[in-house]
């Protein structure tokens, strides 16, 4: 698609929980909602069951509506200034370390390509925008919940889910002037499939079984992801931080084989400075 008067571009949409985070984005936060006493223990423990079954289960409407439920529940009276500050305050800590390397190296990837980086995710916008600022995109998409006199009523007025993401993202592309035939997508769920099959380069990140199947037959592409990291890069900062953390790692890894070799080797004495005496055993 091109809009007249400006050539076509392109996005890359990122689905959120499990596909650019390790984990829930709700469960990460859950302590420090838990310490504002935003959340009670009984509410992490009814959301985690309910992230429980979504993840490792297959991820249908039903459990998908359970999770919905029990967001609605949850956050009915919250001061909607109080959770945004405690969010701010928590995503370096708490979210960061859960950030997939793999994922931020593609977000690099597409804003070097021109491409902006969008965020798609079921959760809650105030609970998304401080990540996806945090991880470099450019635009979100999320859940809206509604709002009375700075309250949040325990309603939902937009449910970013199933085929709601794929409206979302050919709605974005017209007013952005996205070709849809070049963006890509990529999700770990069989429920973001409309939104995988809008874009003419779907991905499947750690997909689940029914994804994977899908997947496999219609010929997209799969990608692992495996490396949460503690050290985020910042835009423009990116390709030199990606470099600091290679070279961590492979530093890391010639100690443990130097500290192998030697315990290996430990039974014979370490050559002794020129000019000394060889020490006695």
């Amino acid at each position: 698609m091109q809009t007249a008067g400006r050539p076509a571009r392109a996005a890359a949409f990122f689905d959120l929980d499990k596909t650019v985070l390790a984990r829930s984005s709700s469960l990460a936060l859950g302590r420090p909602l838990l310490a504002a006493g935003l959340l009670t223990r009984a509410d992490v423990a009814r959301s985690a069951s309910a992230q429980l079954g979504y993840a490792l289960l297959a991820a249908d409407h039903r459990r998908s509506e359970r999770v919905r439920e029990q967001l609605s529940r949850v956050v009915d009276g919250w001061e909607v200034a109080r959770l945004q500050e405690v969010v701010e305050r928590a995503v370096e800590r708490f979210v960061r370390p859960y950030v997939y390397l793999e994922a931020i190296e593609l977000i690099t990837r597409h804003h070097a390509e021109g491409s902006d980086v969008v965020i798609v995710s079921a959760s809650s916008e105030d609970l998304v925008a401080p990540i996806a600022r945090l991880v470099g995109a450019d635009h979100v998409v999320a859940s809206r919940m509604a709002v009375l006199d700075g309250r949040y009523t325990g309603q939902i007025d937009y449910y970013a889910y199933g085929p709601a993401k794929a409206a979302a993202v050919r709605e974005l592309a017209a007013d952005r002037g996205y070709d849809l035939a070049r963006c890509w997508a990529y999700s770990d769920s069989v429920t973001d499939v409309p939104m995988l099959a809008t874009v003419g380069h779907p991905v499947a990140v750690n997909p689940d079984r029914a994804l994977l199947r899908l997947a496999r037959t219609r010929g997209w592409e799969v990608r692992r992801f495996a490396r949460p990291v503690p050290l985020l890069p910042r835009r423009g900062a990116s390709l030199g931080l990606l470099g600091l953390c290679a070279g961590a790692a492979l530093a890391g890894w010639w100690l443990l084989r130097r500290g192998a070799l030697r315990r290996r080797n430990g039974r014979h004495a370490p050559p002794s400075p020129p000019g000394r005496p060889p020490r006695r055993r």
